[in-house]
């Protein structure tokens, strides 16, 4: 027999961080502990609050439901959680992790073996002008060939001069600039926005417009000069029938996958079929987890042997974080393994 717990947990941000739907400081996460036979496996389910599909009132219920049925198995839990995303990639992880020889390696590899890194972006956070250009300079410092710049919340021609700075020391042969809109642009004028950011050689934009505006957003990546990458346009999104009717209405040129807003590893996996299908190349990104929801993330995407740049350089982001082998160098994220873990919940 399983035993299961959960555990409420408040991470507390360096710098307070900038997106498009405001400045964020905390971040509070769950995990679920599963206990058998004298082995423990854990779990994130990683909220978002104000992002996540599952940002419900009666949230910590489920996890109690959860908990109480962990006996009825893994497949048993995914289909009741099927519009509990987050719910489901904790469940994913700690079954992983109870059946684990070592209960943090959930995907055992030359990644975490320390033998091979996996290439990542360098996040750029809004705020004013001065904030942005210093974390830019931060990142090309610190080894960064990928770069991916929040926009949208400060003026357009402000981030325009931004990039175009970037541009001039740095050609896209040295650094890839990705932006990501959040949803910023209104449909109107989106297009001639996306006109002016293709002009500086840029990998891609996502999210240009909000969510949910299938048809506009169709319209644009049938038009835009700039590859379009959806994000938000997953989240919220539960059967494989409606999943293979955004590809195939929207056919974006990338789609971006965070486990904890798509329904884990089998929910990403989903996705990622139904764009191949489509001829649509995908990435994925953590959502601001810890470490443990970050390092069930970063070895579940070497398992898929993706070469482009992932978006999972966000442990480094909390004062309150747990220490792991989880380490970023030379735009990279690696799993050092002479480095311990120090998870303090359980």
């Amino acid at each position: 027999m399983i035993k299961a717990s959960y555990k409420k947990y408040l991470l507390n941000f360096k710098n307070p961080s900038g997106t498009s739907r405001g400045v964020l400081r905390k971040k509070e996460t769950w995990f679920i502990i599963l206990e058998k036979n004298g082995k423990i496996g854990i779990g994130e389910t990683g909220l978002f609050r104000g992002l996540s599909a599952d940002d419900v009132e009666n949230y910590e219920e489920q996890l109690i439901y959860a908990c109480k049925n962990i006996n009825k198995g893994l497949d048993f839990l995914l289909n009741e959680f099927l519009k509990f995303p987050s719910i489901q990639f904790g469940l994913e992880q700690a079954f992983l992790s109870l059946e684990s020889n070592n209960k943090f390696e959930l995907f055992p590899s030359d990644f975490t073996q320390n033998n091979k890194p996996i290439a990542i972006n360098g996040l750029v956070w809004m705020g004013d002008k001065a904030f942005m250009k210093s974390q830019i300079k931060e990142k090309l410092k610190t080894g960064f060939s990928c770069i991916k710049m929040k926009i949208g919340a400060i003026d357009f021609d402000t981030e325009i001069d931004l990039l175009k700075s970037i541009r001039k020391e740095f050609s896209a042969n040295e650094i890839e600039l990705r932006v990501d809109a959040n949803g910023a642009f209104q449909p109107e004028n989106a297009l001639e926005k996306l006109e002016i950011l293709s002009k500086l050689d840029l990998h891609s934009i996502e999210q240009p417009i909000k969510q949910g505006q299938l048809q506009e957003m169709a319209k644009l990546c049938a038009q835009t000069p700039l590859p379009i990458a959806l994000d938000e346009e997953l989240i919220g999104v539960f059967s494989s029938e409606e999943k293979k009717k955004i590809i195939t209405t929207v056919k974006p040129q990338y789609v971006i996958l965070k486990p904890s807003l798509v329904g884990g590893f089998q929910g990403s996996k989903t996705w990622i079929n139904i764009a191949k299908k489509h001829h649509i190349n995908w990435w994925i990104t953590s959502a601001l987890e810890s470490n443990i929801g970050l390092n069930a993330i970063a070895q579940f995407t070497f398992s898929l042997q993706n070469k482009l740049p992932q978006g999972l350089g966000t442990g480094g982001l909390f004062t309150n974080n747990f220490s792991s082998p989880l380490e970023v160098a030379n735009g990279t994220l690696k799993y050092n393994n002479s480095k311990k873990w120090n998870f303090n919940l359980i």
